[in-house]
């Protein structure tokens, strides 16, 4: 039995310079030309001949839309008629219902340049290739019922509510974007007001949500010293996460241009940000004495360079230096955020706002947001200031 061909990544067409045609499956074909032009062939047979049918260059025509066209081929083959000989009728056959597979990449292509990083559509990609594709996937855009969405969703509602969560808003995004596209019509099998909700428990009552494992506050003085002695830049990272609350994302991603010694500020584009705003973050006297320790071994524009050149610390550092020390399994890295607003809330008398501003976190309503146009910068100084003297048992006056 011949072994089925793997398709294609987006990466692999971006990257692909050898001359020649690279299969994806199903008679597509991306052409590499020996001067590096890039473009998608159908190709299928016709009245005992091959033929190729140019579905456009690979600039232009992403991976996903490739696919497409040439399922709309396929289809056309399956009803009799030759695919190329179409292109010159005068009647415009009936528009081909991609699948929902076909579908969710489509809308995948079109919303990637909105999204603020590549890992956003890698996450969509991954959950519904995980859940959604092998339920409906092969199933026509106007196929797709409410009962394909449960036996989506059944699984996992009450065993992974985040995730099945944003799953149904994916399933959910992708059969609007067919709607528009006028692929299909009628009221949404996904939508969750007045429908889904209906049949399926609100995901805040199938279980608490639960947050990142952390360290209790009261925990930290003793633990710190041991970090301090902890080799590695995945250590030092962890120190200024916690010293500046900040997501472990944030503090990866940091290049020496965003931070200010003079100043002791370090400021976060909001292309780098979850909420995508722009945050300033005051620095603390340890946080500052660390920085200008990293300065002096600096090498490039990373504040803690991996081993690629011009590039981070792997996302798994900090979690390296836990499990390292016996807390894998008990603390995570974004887990001392949490540590940090316990112990704000807690032991200080520093309000509500500005330990959420801290953490970057959006406080109250849109009116309560036009009218608070500060950032609560010199108070969140003196907060950090007060949170660096507890971390470091009060050896320092931050």
């Amino acid at each position: 039995m011949p072994k089925p061909v793997k398709g294609l990544t987006a990466r692999q067409v971006q990257t692909i310079t050898a001359p020649g045609y690279h299969c994806d499956g199903a008679g597509l074909y991306l052409q590499v030309t020996a001067r590096g032009g890039k473009s998608w062939v159908f190709r299928y047979q016709a009245g005992g001949r091959r033929r190729d049918m140019g579905l456009g260059s690979a600039s232009t025509v992403p991976l996903a839309e490739a696919r497409a066209k040439a399922s709309e081929a396929r289809a056309l083959m399956g009803r009799g008629l030759d695919p190329l000989a179409q292109r010159h009728e005068p009647i415009i056959s009936p528009p081909i219902t991609p699948t929902f597979r076909e579908a969710a990449g489509l809308f995948i292509e079109a919303k990637r340049a909105g999204w603020r990083n590549a890992k956003h559509a890698a996450q969509w990609v991954a959950t519904l290739e995980a859940y959604a594709f092998p339920v409906a996937g092969q199933k026509p855009i106007d196929q797709v019922t409410t009962d394909d969405v449960l036996a989506i969703l059944n699984p996992i509602w009450t065993t992974k509510p985040e995730t099945a969560s944003r799953v149904r808003g994916r399933v959910e995004a992708v059969l609007d974007y067919a709607k528009a596209r006028g692929w299909c019509d009628g009221e949404n099998p996904a939508r969750w007001k007045g429908h889904l909700a209906l049949t399926l428990p609100a995901k805040v009552k199938v279980r608490a949500v639960e947050g990142h494992a952390s360290m209790p506050y009261r925990d930290l003085p003793g633990w710190w010293p041991r970090l301090q002695v902890a080799d590695g830049l995945g250590a030092r990272a962890l120190e200024l996460a916690i010293l500046t609350a900040g997501r472990p994302g944030e503090v990866l991603g940091a290049t020496w241009d965003e931070i200010d010694l003079e100043n002791r500020t370090w400021e976060i584009p909001g292309t780098r940000m979850k909420a995508g705003a722009p945050h300033r973050v005051p620095l603390s006297g340890p946080a500052l004495d660390l920085l200008r320790k990293l300065a002096t071994v600096r090498r490039g524009s990373v504040v803690f360079p991996g081993a690629r050149e011009g590039r981070p610390l792997s996302n798994m550092a900090m979690a390296m230096v836990l499990r390292r020390m016996g807390l894998g399994d008990e603390v995570t890295p974004h887990g001392f955020r949490s540590t940090f607003r316990t112990w704000a809330a807690e032991c200080t008398p520093f309000s509500h706002e500005v330990c959420e501003a801290a953490l970057a976190h959006t406080v109250g309503s849109k009116v309560v947001a036009a009218y608070q146009r500060g950032d609560l910068f010199e108070k969140r100084r003196a907060l950090m200031g007060e949170w660096a003297g507890f971390v470091m048992g009060g050896r320092h006056d931050g």
